[in-house]
């Protein structure tokens, strides 16, 4: 755990190696992953909090073994004031991260669940068969709930597109499952 709500940002972090996962939690337990940060990339929440001076709303978690550059809050400050480069770096990596969350947002509020579960199952086997990940992850990566998911893939699983495994889920028929997730309407 990198950092949680209410926490105070210690400066504006660039991530040299390895994966880091942000993402929101709900009273309720409910979790959506909001972005992930990859070596090169800043984290958008670091960046709002030291720019507005107020604390974390959202989780990160080092999905790897991770090694980061940390630049001090007040030296954050004087490099947006005196480096042109540097200014631009930052606000093109806001720019772009908030154009992702942008996108996970206009998913969750456009898009039907199955046609989101679809996608993800499809992002996640790459060009192979399984997509490995729990009921749990899943929803967390399309912001629905465990039960949700598990009901939804059991419907798939019933429309013979996949199989369900423990902790995976094994892609039978790709050309449906993509069927499902460019339909707006789901299935």
């Amino acid at each position: 755990m990198l950092f949680r709500p209410g926490d105070e940002p210690s400066g504006f972090v660039l991530v040299l190696d390895g994966e880091i996962a942000v993402h929101l939690t709900g009273r309720s337990g409910r979790e959506i992953s909001l972005y992930e940060v990859a070596p090169g990339q800043t984290c958008v929440q670091t960046t709002l909090c030291l720019l507005g001076q107020v604390s974390y709303s959202a989780e990160a978690v080092a999905k790897t073994a991770v090694e980061i550059a940390v630049v001090p809050a007040g030296r954050f400050h004087r490099l947006l004031a005196e480096s042109a480069g540097f200014r631009t770096f930052v606000f093109r990596s806001l720019g772009n991260r908030l154009s992702d969350v942008t996108g996970v947002l206009e998913q969750v509020a456009f898009v039907r669940i199955e046609a989101r579960l679809a996608q993800e199952l499809l992002r996640r086997a790459g060009g192979g068969e399984v997509a490995t990940a729990t009921h749990q992850e899943l929803a967390a990566a399309i912001g629905s709930a465990r039960e949700v998911i598990s009901r939804r893939l059991e419907v798939l699983s019933r429309l013979n597109l996949v199989t369900l495994e423990r902790g995976s889920v094994r892609i039978l028929d790709r050309r449906g499952l993509v069927r499902v997730a460019e339909t707006s309407d789901g299935m």
